[in-house]
């Protein structure tokens, strides 16, 4: 079983590059980093992990701009978003975004994407909460495009441009794994439409093994390969035996939450985690 780590990068919390080091010395498979732009004020959204909204999700760094510094010091490690807030973003620039990271990584970035949850958030982006899905689709649709074609053109709903020249190319053909984080019926259909791989958070996920069925189920209706649809597990437990349980389950990586904390805090739970994914591997 792979094994990753994941952290809101903060102004406050362990550099990320430092911790990319770190994380890559101690075999860990991959980094992946949060994002959100700002919070509003106004707090009308609940955030689906409790009362109380962390303080780290107003402070997060830029996952693409943190990722290339990880990028910097590092030459085995998967860096990826989880998730990336595709809705917020203009998909041409996205596009070029993540292009330049796979570029600098050579070929190490994964594209993890969400639709997110904040409506408040999502609406001071000019993006309605009702058709977050459908305007996601189209976006990654237009990228797909853009990072596999010279002259990409794409006419939708929401995204239209006529024939562009746009570069770089993502080093990993046809373009980097793209996971969308969410726990619905819904969002494994979307895996499976047009995404290469399932990433639920634990908590929340419910009874995971039916999940992986359900999504193998649909990609066989669909004439894909189950096989070839990855399963990533966002919040795994820390535990030796629920790690193994998930990998029975049919979960490729499971991800480990660090706290948005410094040093002193972060590496002495690294250790301690490559222990748990020695154990695994």
């Amino acid at each position: 079983m792979k094994v990753g780590v994941y952290i809101f990068a903060t102004d406050y919390a362990i550099r990320v590059d430092e911790l990319a080091r770190a994380a890559e010395e101690r075999g860990f498979e991959s980094l992946f980093l949060p994002e959100h732009t700002h919070i509003p004020k106004s707090r009308k959204s609940p955030w689906p992990g409790g009362p109380n909204l962390p303080k780290e999700y107003w402070h997060t760094l830029d996952p693409f701009v943190a990722l290339a510094s990880a990028a910097a010091v590092t030459t085995r490690l998967r860096l990826a978003t989880g998730i990336c807030l595709v809705i917020e973003r203009d998909p041409i620039t996205l596009a070029k975004e993540v292009a330049s990271l796979d570029l600098l990584s050579r070929g190490r970035f994964i594209f993890g994407i969400g639709g997110g949850w904040n409506r408040e958030e999502m609406e001071n982006h000019g993006t309605d909460f009702k058709t977050r899905w459908r305007l996601l689709r189209e976006r990654v649709l237009a990228m797909k495009e853009i990072w596999t074609k010279d002259e990409p053109e794409f006419h939708g709903e929401f995204v239209d441009f006529d024939p562009i020249w746009a570069y770089p190319k993502p080093v990993q053909k046809p373009h980097p794994p793209i996971l969308l984080g969410n726990n619905t019926e819904n969002a494994r259909q979307r895996v499976v439409d047009f995404c290469d791989g399932w990433m639920p958070i634990a908590a929340r996920a419910g009874d995971l093994a039916a999940g992986i069925a359900d999504l193998r189920a649909r990609a066989e209706k669909a004439a894909r390969e189950p096989a070839s649809i990855s399963v990533s597990l966002f919040g795994a437990k820390p535990e030796e035996a629920a790690l193994r349980a998930y990998q029975g389950m049919g979960v490729e990586r499971a991800l480990l939450a660090l706290p948005s904390a410094d040093r002193d805090a972060i590496l002495p739970l690294l250790d301690r985690y490559a222990k748990l994914a020695e154990a695994v591997r």
